[in-house]
């Protein structure tokens, strides 16, 4: 027994001097090597400790939210907003203590106007249904308020999209494909669907690339596939198209989109087809005597010249020729990646696009033929509620699913190495993200999106949220005084 402790002490001493030797030869190494590089000034400079400084950029990213933000200042999404998502996902406990910590000073603070006799529970009615395409052979009718963007398969895992679609089926609202077309898991959960055509038409291309009638139609014969959407552009990354890195592009996925495995899958910046406001309404027109079905477009708005020219054309076509439903994306909408220039100045935010839209369509009086989707940003019921009051008929969000999926907003999309299995194919991370306990957080998120919405509207005295409008909320400006939404906008053009 004696022996044995001495050899095994012996054993372990020797063992930590190879390793310091080993460490102390791998520090000579490192330092002779910065020394003699000038790619990087910093490891030149101070040879081995300027590496530290690689790690340190690294790791802020997480420790950032965790140690040194308040709960009100990260972006793209703060602590607050977080933790709100988490707990409705999980249904536990979302009330506060003591005083909210968010500012009431800063201009364009949103405030709900309560009103002195709120909407007793007895006369809160349901929001009523509303058909999207009802001249269409198979119009869509749903009561869903929020529903769940477009994230293709292939920017996010399987496990990823088959609790998104059992979850959507439980809560009752519909789920967009993204432009990554249509796969097994989309469908295994029985949601509505909402099918989107990008510009490379995965999943509807031809041999050459090309938009295919043949592939609309088998599309359409999916009960659970509801509308098409043409995707025009996207808030994070207007004029640019999908990205989706080589490493992504497994077996399976190249074949749902139509292109080759393994290779970087890149959408063109706009359809090949689609050059004018005619060719658009002549696609829409198209997709729609194809299937069936409702068919409307994507876009992030900008110049408005090209909306306006595209409601003068529907005017002079007659409104049969409209799009069945618009989806208004927030310049500062997200994805798994975009370049920088882009995602950062390029687009309008939603708190101008949404009522320059509706103001337009109503002055064509388009706006009970042609429905609104606002989206952007949008993950919690203030902001949802927002959004109806402007005019949006439905609001649909991905980074707010993705956060009742159990998202830590850890900024690795585009590295497949998202540590909560979202956004990765690698297989030992995926096993984190259980479908089943996912499925019931994205349908207990929905849920309570509806029944927050539900409080704000009573809060404010109409029986439910589709009666909210611009008399209901005021606006701080710059002075730190609120001025109403109504007048806030009254010259917005």
């Amino acid at each position: 027994m004696g022996d044995s402790l001495i050899f095994g002490i012996n054993f372990l001493s020797g063992l930590f001097v190879i390793c310091i030797g080993l460490g102390v030869i791998a520090v000579i190494y490192m330092y002779i090597t910065d020394i003699r590089q000038h790619k990087h000034a910093i490891r030149h400079n101070y040879p081995v400790i300027g590496r530290f400084r690689y790690l340190f950029e690294k790791q802020g990213e997480f420790f950032r939210q965790y140690f040194f933000a308040m709960d009100r200042e990260e972006m793209p999404f703060n602590r607050a907003e977080r933790s709100w998502v988490y707990k409705a996902a999980k249904n536990v406990d979302r009330t506060l203590a003591f005083g909210s910590t968010r500012s009431l000073d800063p201009t364009g603070t949103i405030m709900f106007m309560n009103c002195a006799f709120p909407t007793l529970e007895e006369d809160a009615v349901a929001p009523a249904p509303i058909t999207i395409g009802e001249n269409c052979r198979t119009p869509y009718t749903t009561s869903s308020i929020f529903n769940i963007s477009g994230m293709s398969y292939g920017a996010i895992s399987k496990p990823a999209v088959r609790a998104l679609s059992r979850g959507a089926k439980l809560a009752g609202c519909w789920m967009n494909t993204g432009e990554g077309g249509l796969s097994p898991y989309h469908l295994e959960g029985q949601a509505d669907i909402v099918f989107q055509i990008g510009t490379a038409k995965y999943g509807v291309r031809d041999e050459q690339g090309k938009l295919s009638k043949e592939k609309l139609v088998e599309l359409a014969k999916h009960p659970e596939v509801k509308m098409f959407e043409i995707k025009i552009s996207q808030g994070a990354k207007p004029g640019k198209g999908g990205i989706l890195p080589g490493r992504k592009v497994t077996k399976e996925i190249a074949k749902i989109r139509g292109i080759e495995e393994g290779q970087d899958s890149i959408s063109p910046n706009g359809h090949p087809d689609i050059r004018s406001v005619g060719d658009l309404l002549d696609m829409i027109n198209f997709i729609r005597e194809a299937t069936g079905k409702p068919v409307g477009f994507k876009s992030v708005i900008g110049s408005l010249n090209w909306f306006d020219d595209l409601l003068n054309e529907i005017g002079k076509r007659g409104p049969q020729s409209a799009p069945d439903f618009i989806t208004i994306d927030s310049a500062d909408g997200g994805t798994g990646a975009a370049p920088q220039p882009l995602m950062d100045y390029v687009g309008l935010p939603l708190k101008e696009s949404l009522p320059l839209v509706v103001s337009r369509l109503d002055a064509h009086q388009l706006k009970p033929r042609i429905k609104i989707i606002a989206s952007g940003k949008l993950i919690t019921p203030s902001k949802v509620a927002w959004a109806i009051a402007l005019g949006a008929d439905f609001v649909v969000s991905a980074r707010g699913h993705m956060f009742a999926l159990g998202c830590i907003q850890a900024l690795q999309c585009n590295k497949d190495t998202c540590p909560t299995g979202i956004t990765t194919h690698n297989k030992r991370l995926q096993q984190g993200l259980d479908v089943e306990d996912k499925t019931i957080r994205v349908a207990n998120y929905n849920k309570y999106i509806h029944y927050g919405l539900g409080l704000i509207a009573h809060s404010c005295g109409v029986n439910n949220a589709r009666h909210l409008d611009k008399s209901h909320i005021r606006i701080v400006t710059e002075n730190g005084l609120s001025v109403a939404l109504e007048k806030l906008y009254e010259h917005h053009q």
